[in-house]
């Protein structure tokens, strides 16, 4: 067995002190999980397993590169987070891994059933791909040399987590630590990344817009990795991106396959014939994939689909909201896709939260004018999705509106200011990744589709 690295919540320094992240009931994220971290350091040593605890004072980007400076063959890396949303009602734990690598989502389940043995009153929220956070991808997962993961163990925003966690935090402890030492066990000598002396990767195929590329790819600790030539031919450049994993395999430079995903391109995998699937997105212009004003590429039936597949009860309330979204749009000429990815990112899928209610028909966030408390409240859906829709339109557009005006902030927006889903960033929203949620939303939704 290999070493165990654990981060608690990196967050790096601010002005005097430590990055809190998130704050609720009076406790912070970074205290919360620098305590349960210490817990499991000691925990895990107990069993007589070699443990790293990653320093406090790291930026997330300073602490990929220490576990990175130390990691050998056959070692493990997890963070721990506390999550916050809200609606605190929301809660549970998740924990995180890198898309498409099934071997790690195996693993992630292992440390997943480990915690909830221990605290079986915390919900489930399942394992998941780091493809469905917010803007698509963790650093932690997809940066760090050594196979890692990153669990959220629970939502510091809600009541009952929160007190389970102040409560029972050597419970959290063992159970994580349990989790940990049966990931460690399984860890296949073959599968991590060997020693500089004589490599040996296994050999995948790659089968490129349905046709199989001459030359062959490599697995590394269950990650696809491709050769370079595929990127060129896909005139896709790397040179100045340092987040892309690379490696030198027998005189070739390889790439880690799932980080196609930014520039267009759809990774899937095929277990029985050890293929790795690539799909580029021949349908939709790279030029107008993230301009506002644009036209959509789903029908009524895939957005449908989608919304159901992430909330099942989404369309209780509001059964025709794709086909509002579609039409709505058309007539103002904006992307009912783009409009419907950030309707997804505002309402956490028609769960709302917050200070909206599902009866405001409020799907974007609206505000109101004259400085109310409350959040803008339309007579139905569809003036609710209109008014989201012109709003947008606002951003992005100086044409005329088509309908008459019902967004309340219509004339406050600087016409044309944001054309592209980047720009709203900061104006729309304050979170500046904001333009990065709804984009990675959208890729979810077109490979839902099949789109890419």
């Amino acid at each position: 067995m290999g070493r165990i690295f654990i981060s608690a919540a990196h967050g790096g320094r601010e002005a005097g002190g430590i990055d809190p992240g998130s704050v609720a009931g009076g406790t912070t994220e970074a205290k919360e999980m620098i305590q349960l971290r210490d817990l499991i350091l000691t925990e895990l040593r107990s069993r007589k397993f070699s443990v790293l605890g990653v320093p406090d004072d790291l930026s997330a980007r300073q602490t990929i590169s220490w576990i990175n400076a130390r990691a050998r063959r056959n070692d493990i890396a997890v963070e721990i987070h506390a999550d916050a949303g809200s609606n605190p009602s929301v809660r549970g734990s998740t924990v995180f891994y890198i898309a498409n690598n099934e071997e790690r989502r195996r693993h992630a389940e292992l440390l997943l059933v480990g915690l909830l043995r221990r605290v079986p009153q915390l919900p489930n929220r399942g394992v998941k791909p780091d493809t469905a956070t917010g803007i698509g991808r963790l650093m932690f997962c997809r940066q760090v040399a050594a196979p890692s993961m990153l669990m959220e163990v629970g939502f510091l925003s809600s009541p009952e987590d929160r007190s389970l966690l102040q409560s029972r935090r050597r419970d959290f402890a063992v159970g994580i630590a349990d989790g940990l030492a049966s990931w460690s066990r399984t860890i296949d000598p073959g599968s991590a990344p060997p020693p500089p002396t004589e490599p040996s990767y296994p050999a995948i195929n790659i089968k490129m817009n349905g046709q199989n590329y001459e030359e062959q790819g490599i697995l590394v600790s269950g990650n696809a990795y491709i050769p370079i030539d595929l990127i060129d031919r896909l005139r896709i450049d790397l040179s100045q991106n340092p987040d892309v994993r690379r490696i030198t395999y027998r005189r070739v430079v390889y790439v880690k396959a799932v980080e196609l995903r930014d520039f267009n391109v759809s990774v899937g995998w095929d277990a029985p014939t050890r293929t790795v699937i690539l799909k580029s997105n021949l349908q939709i212009c790279v030029g107008n994939i993230e301009r506002i004003m644009s036209a959509g590429n789903t029908s009524e039936v895939q957005l449908q689909l989608f919304l159901r597949n992430n909330n099942e009860n989404s369309l209780v309330k509001f059964p025709d909201l794709p086909k509002l979204y579609r039409e709505e749009a058309s007539v103002e000429g904006v992307n009912y896709d783009v409009a419907f990815c950030q309707m997804c990112v505002e309402t956490g899928f028609l769960r709302f939260g917050g200070d909206i209610r599902p009866e405001q028909n409020n799907f974007a966030g609206l505000g109101t004018i004259g400085g109310g408390t409350d959040t803008a409240i339309f007579e139905n859906a569809r003036i609710g999705v209109r008014a989201h829709i012109q709003h947008l339109k606002a951003y992005a557009s100086l044409e005329p509106l088509v309908n008459e005006v019902v967004d309340p902030r219509f004339r406050f927006v600087t016409r044309g200011i944001a054309p592209l889903i980047d720009q709203l960033s900061g104006r729309w929203s304050a979170d500046l990744q904001y333009g990065e949620k709804i984009k990675a939303m959208l890729k979810r939704l077109y490979e839902s589709a099949g789109i890419f």
